[in-house]
């Protein structure tokens, strides 16, 4: 239920520690202050294993090799079971790693304008080792993994149009819900009913209605979105579809190929982002216990749906079966809105691929913050900072009194130079941070904005950081104070002018599956796991090595004994070769030893700036 970005407390250690390699240990994970002594001391001591990992970024020339390895595994695949290097990506990955492995994947086809046919590279191998169809994509697959990551990265607005509206009115109405007897809670029952206490009966009956009612908007939305829905998607379902039919033509598996999108849309997009919004961005905090319970019995009914109700009253949970006969009947307006979805022109579709994770229009972070602008002054009062509701999209970065104020100070993306937070001291107030513009004249402009926690800081900085990561003129320095007084607050220097004192952050960002498309930095992960897998990869070299020495024996022995009845083995039957692996292993090599040139340099560029000093 908590974030990867959330913050949990903070941990204290030594500079020492970073001379280790790699810098690891354990360490006290600490709360706030006042949280501590509100405890009066009782709180329990948590511990965090902390290790720091630090990647070189080659330049782009260093890892074409490896990308035209991959892309040549897509667009020219040999046979379905060949080891081409995506295979073997595959089978070297760890499925703790193969989430990160799916999406740097993912992130490289889609800049490329091919994530539609790695889609349908791997979901072919994915049901062509499929026998039984009950298991379709039932595992954490690089397949299945993929799929649920192209989804989260091109279809996030699509989600947010979709199911915002009706998640606000849950958050918003806080209705108590509940159909399990053994968690019925009367005393909460007074917000139902002004006329006291209502029997257990009473509440379940009030909670279908209200969950019939909920699901009922939620499907009205979803089945109601074919045209909203984004074209690459569609064509990724329209491949998935055709590959199942043709893998189970059969009619006792009619069902598959509808199960097969459901499992995918519903089960690993729809329903997690009912159950945990922050987590989709659709809300900016996490549900209370009731919104949240309410939430968890709205997600288990869609997942019901999504299985086309095939786990229908098998479950423990028989407590559900009042809510059955909607979900039956919903049943066959989602199999009709799956038909419609999948009837798209493939071709055209794929031509449409975004390169981009968001068109320019998305709004990719927004809500209220308090906004003072630097002026000229000595003191700055509370009442300086004034609230205001910000929206933050790849092109623009805005602010009015209210969403729907039709008066809006907007500033362009491109004018940014820096955001980087602000000394708590520079106003007497906590979570600050300020956004440094370059105006037409050339002057540069600061403002300063206060957050209502430090996960809101973090979650501003980092967002506003990444579209504004390809500026030209970003600043190398700031000042992390103000001008107040006729000085800087930190450093006290009495220019206003002067340079910053304080070097910039630009680069330092949270890290999420919406981040901005890198090329490089992808590829360089991608190599890392390779590198992990690599005596992986030198077994299978040897162990194909030696079936192609067993295989051309055989050939030999029965091209000479063809006379007397011998026979040689088809092409078609030979085992994957060893060149697929010896190509990957070589690129492997080459890019380990750019890494060690790179750091040689590196340490005779420092050698020699110490012996110049």
């Amino acid at each position: 239920m908590v974030g990867k970005n959330d913050f949990l407390g903070m941990v204290e250690f030594p500079p020492d520690v970073l001379l280790q390699c790699p810098p690891s240990g354990w360490f006290r994970l600490l709360p706030f202050a006042s949280a501590e002594d509100d405890a009066g001391g009782k709180l329990g001591a948590l511990r965090l294993k902390v290790r720091l990992a630090e990647e070189r970024i080659l330049p782009s020339v260093y890892y074409q090799p490896l990308i035209e390895l991959l892309v040549e595994s897509v667009l020219s695949p040999a046979q379905d079971d060949a080891m081409t290097p995506l295979a073997l990506l595959d089978e070297v990955s760890s499925g703790e790693s193969r989430q990160d492995t799916a999406t740097q994947l993912v992130k490289i086809f889609l800049g490329r304008g091919l994530a539609v046919p790695l889609l349908d590279y791997l979901n072919l191998r994915e049901v062509s080792r499929t026998t039984d169809p009950n298991t379709l994509f039932r595992s954490n697959s690089l397949a299945s993994k993929s799929m649920e990551q192209f989804m989260k990265l091109v279809g996030t607005p699509y989600l947010h149009e979709v199911l915002k509206p009706c998640v606000n009115r849950i958050f918003e109405e806080k209705k108590y819900i509940e159909l399990d007897p053994c968690k019925i809670e009367l005393t909460r029952t007074r917000r139902i009913s002004f006329k006291g206490t209502l029997s257990e009966e009473h509440v379940r009956e009030n909670s279908l209605g209200l969950l019939t009612g909920y699901l009922g908007e939620i499907l009205e939305a979803i089945t109601g979105s074919v045209d909203k829905c984004p074209p690459a998607m569609r064509a990724a379902f329209r491949q998935l579809h055709q590959r199942v039919e043709e893998r189970f033509p059969e009619t006792e598996h009619e069902e598959v190929k509808y199960v097969a999108i459901s499992g995918f849309l519903f089960l690993r997009f729809f329903a997690p982002a009912i159950l945990t919004p922050k987590l989709f961005d659709l809300r900016d905090h996490h549900a209370d216990p009731q919104t949240g319970r309410s939430l968890l019995l709205l997600a288990k009914a869609v997942q019901s749906i999504g299985n086309l109700g095939q786990q229908l009253g098998r479950g423990k949970e028989q407590w559900m079966v009042p809510l059955h006969p909607f979900l039956l009947q919903s049943i066959i307006r989602v199999k009709a809105f799956l038909d419609k979805l999948v009837d798209i022109d493939a071709e055209g579709a794929l031509e449409a691929q975004p390169r981009l994770l968001f068109p320019p229009s998305a709004v990719i972070k927004e809500g209220y913050l308090h906004l003072r602008k630097a002026e000229a002054g000595a003191l700055v009062p509370r009442f300086a900072f004034k609230k205001r509701y910000f929206c933050l999209s790849s092109e623009t970065f805005s602010y009015s009194k209210a969403p729907e104020w039709q008066v809006r100070t907007s500033i362009p993306v491109c004018r940014i130079c820096a955001v980087e937070r602000v000394d708590e001291n520079a106003f007497q107030q906590p979570h600050m941070m300020q956004v440094i513009t370059k105006t037409r004249d050339g002057q540069l402009d600061t403002m300063y904005i206060q957050c209502k926690n430090v996960n809101e800081l973090n979650q501003w900085l980092s967002a506003i950081r990444k579209a504004s990561v390809c500026n030209e003129g970003m600043l190398p320095s700031c000042h992390p104070g103000a001008f107040r007084g006729n000085r800087w607050t930190c450093c006290l220097q009495q220019d206003r002018t002067v340079q910053g004192c304080s070097r910039t952050h630009s680069a330092v960002t949270l890290g999420d599956w919406s981040d901005p498309l890198d090329p490089d930095t992808e590829a360089q992960m991608v190599y890392r796991q390779l590198l992990l897998g690599r005596d992986k990869l030198r077994k299978k070299y040897v162990e194909f090595s030696k079936e192609e020495i067993k295989l051309d024996q055989e050939v030999s022995q029965g091209q000479s004994g063809l006379e007397g009845g011998g026979s040689a083995v088809p092409e078609q039957e030979r085992p994957p070769t060893a060149a697929a692996v010896a190509r990957l292993l070589a690129v492997i090599e080459d890019l380990e030893q750019a890494h060690k040139t790179f750091e040689q340099r590196e340490k005779e560029h420092v050698t020699r700036g110490s012996l110049l000093s």
